[in-house]
């Protein structure tokens, strides 16, 4: 990054409020424990466990049943609106400098797609802890889809929000691949034992990630090709299909162990991550 594109940066990073940033930090820990939770469900049912192949609101269906689940349901939808905000902030504001360049809109519309994705997951952790209502555990793309269909040019919709999941997978999967990510990292202030594990666990958790987004991805451009609502699948859907392949339980524990390390990933970006400058 230029000196420039540097100082650009720094001025938009100081024109966000300190508490939305640490807000943001709370949120990418609470992201990160709903991945733990995913990745642990689908080792359980790769093993032959009690587990289930799940989404992230089925995690929160299975966290709910268990002793002091609601004080824990209660912290990850709380945190979730934190990097909700952060989303729809990169996407707006955009203070890690994207550009209005083709990369950069795609960047920032799946920062603004992942900030609806996870508005519903954390109304479904506030309504689950409040016993007021479910995390929606059906098939979410599958609702979200047949909405988008219903809209003028729908299925030409439904193939755009796919293709730009599809893509984001991919960046995952390269940025994992590449250990570029590192670089965001406020190192200097980490061990050495918390730089192997940050850089172990994002390697191989945005792999996995960037795998089973780019078959969510997948799924919604089938929709849209066979104007069938029912052929869109999220993470829950995604895993499954891995789990139905040859050697499927091998590869469910594989992308499970990958998805458990995403969460630590995540938990480790939202306590060091850049975020703020000076």
């Amino acid at each position: 990054m230029n000196t420039q594109s540097t100082i650009e940066v720094r001025s938009k990073l100081r024109e966000v409020k300190p508490w939305v940033r640490r807000f943001a930090r709370f949120g990418y820990i609470a992201k990160g424990l709903v991945y733990v939770m995913v990745g642990v469900l689908a080792a359980l049912a790769a093993f032959g466990s009690s587990g289930d192949t799940t989404g992230t609101s089925g995690a929160l269906q299975s966290l709910a049943a268990i002793p002091f689940g609601e004080v824990a349901l209660w912290f990850i939808g709380i945190g979730l609106i934190g990097y909700i905000m952060w989303d729809f902030i990169k996407a707006i504001k955009d203070p890690e400098n994207e550009g209005t360049d083709a990369k950069g809109l795609i960047k920032r519309t799946g920062y603004f797609l992942s900030g609806l994705i996870y508005t519903n997951l954390a109304l479904g952790a506030i309504k689950l802890a409040s016993n007021t209502g479910s995390a929606n555990g059906g098939n979410s793309e599958k609702t979200i889809s047949a909405k988008l269909m219903e809209q003028p040019f729908g299925v030409w919709l439904v193939g755009i929000v796919g293709a730009i999941i599809m893509g984001y997978g991919f960046y995952e999967l390269y940025s994992g691949a590449k250990g570029k990510f590192i670089s965001k990292f406020k190192t200097y202030e980490m061990n050495d034992k918390e730089r192997k594990i940050a850089l172990l666990s994002g390697k191989i958790g945005l792999i996995s990630r960037g795998i089973v987004l780019s078959m969510v991805g997948f799924f919604f451009i089938r929709t849209a090709y066979t104007h069938n609502p029912n052929e869109s699948k999220g993470l829950g859907g995604a895993l499954t299909e891995l789990a139905n392949q040859p050697f499927g339980q091998i590869l469910l524990a594989i992308v499970a162990a990958g998805l458990i390390l995403y969460g630590i990933y995540q938990i480790i970006k939202g306590r060091y991550q850049h975020m703020n400058y000076g």
